[in-house]
């Protein structure tokens, strides 16, 4: 905690890794704190097995990948391919980068920043958030539901165990399929539950079909319609629980009848969608503005935006947001008017957006 950097870097994706990369060449030093246990841990998240990366550029950009190193090739790639590149890349440079670590919040100090995480505070001179847009949601559920897993790095984990994947969507099929493999592939009996909390599961024909040939082959599943997770609880043995309801009967005395499952909270993944930085840039004091009628035509009506320079400072003096986190628009202070600024969420706006702001931290500090 005695160090103070030049720049704490919040979040290892594009945005963030293409900040460190650019500090080390200019000299300013830096840390990268990571909440995922690798860097690229949200594009790892949320691409789907096999998708290609492409090196998408707006066609109305007029600048080239600002960071090359960074930059996807011209022949697309799958993405394990193009993760597993970054992966040398990180070691080949020596980038300063810290995983499985949790950003909690940005505290003032007369010489700096202070960033509070999981693992302790960390100072800085300035601070970049670079974390996206796909924070997950956690569950709304009374009582401590930290414990659940929002994905799944490792199915065999869950192999031997009844296991509870709540989500309709393509991210919780993907889930159930690993897991089904996994247990299937050792012969495990017991089942994969698999929730939601309407009545039809919202999958595409792809991955409807890659679940229907796991379940043919084996896959033991048990689907759960219409089903809430209701509370978090502690049983008599400590284990730390999750009860979901599956039915519900009410009764005109007002005494409702229902039928609920509990799961160990370590056996359970929400795959449950994300929510955007808004509440994050709430809670550290950064202004954002409502999208009306007329003022947005990028954003939708009532969406909020984050207000910030031509530099990406936001209102927080010292913290600048770039990358995923401000797409696919944001409000740009500049000649003294405000407008909607156009920002895609592409790995080209991301690595750009380094690129700008380490170039105005480094003459904000007279480097």
């Amino acid at each position: 905690m005695n160090r103070i950097y030049d720049i704490l870097i919040i979040g290892g994706g594009p945005a963030g890794l293409s900040t460190a990369f650019i500090c080390q060449k200019q000299g300013l030093s830096y840390l990268v704190l990571e909440s995922g246990k690798s860097v690229f841990q949200g594009i790892a998240n949320t691409y789907p097995q096999g998708k290609l990366v492409y090196p998408s550029k707006p066609k109305d950009a007029p600048e080239p990948f600002l960071v090359e190193e960074l930059r996807p090739p011209d022949k697309p790639v799958t993405v394990e391919s193009y993760l597993q590149y970054v992966q040398h890349f990180v070691q080949h440079e020596n980038l300063n980068v810290q995983t499985e670590v949790a950003f909690e919040d940005i505290r003032d100090e007369r010489d700096g920043l202070t960033v509070i995480t999981s693992k302790g505070n960390f100072k800085g001179k300035k601070v970049v958030l670079s974390f996206g847009s796909n924070i997950p949601r956690e569950l709304s559920v009374y009582g401590d539901a930290k414990m659940v897993a929002k994905s799944v790095d490792d199915p065999s984990k869950y192999i031997g165990v009844k296991t509870l994947v709540i989500g309709g969507g393509n991210t919780a099929a993907d889930v159930v399929i690993s897991i089904l493999k996994a247990k299937r592939e050792k012969s495990d009996i017991h089942p994969v539950y698999w929730a939601h909390k309407s009545e039809t599961f919202d999958v595409n024909k792809e991955t409807a079909q890659r679940l229907g040939e796991e379940i043919l082959l084996g896959g033991n599943i048990r689907l759960l319609q219409g089903a809430t997770p209701r509370i978090g609880e502690v049983d008599d043995e400590g284990v730390d629980r999750l009860v979901i309801r599956i039915n519900e009967f009410k009764q005109s005395d007002g005494i409702d009848l229902y039928h609920a499952l509990s799961f160990p909270m370590q056996n359970v993944i929400a795959c449950i969608g994300s929510q955007g930085p808004v509440p994050i840039f709430d809670k550290l004091g950064i202004q954002t503005i409502a999208c009306t009628s007329g003022v947005c035509k990028i954003a939708k009506e009532g969406d909020r935006l984050v207000l910030l320079t031509a530099e990406f400072e936001s209102t927080r003096k010292g913290v600048y947001i770039i990358g995923g986190a401000i797409s696919p628009s944001f409000m740009k202070i500049a000649a003294g008017s405000i407008q909607e600024e156009k920002h895609p969420n592409l790995i080209y706006t991301a690595v750009n957006d380094a690129h700008h702001v380490v170039e105005a931290v480094r003459k904000s500090l007279g480097r």
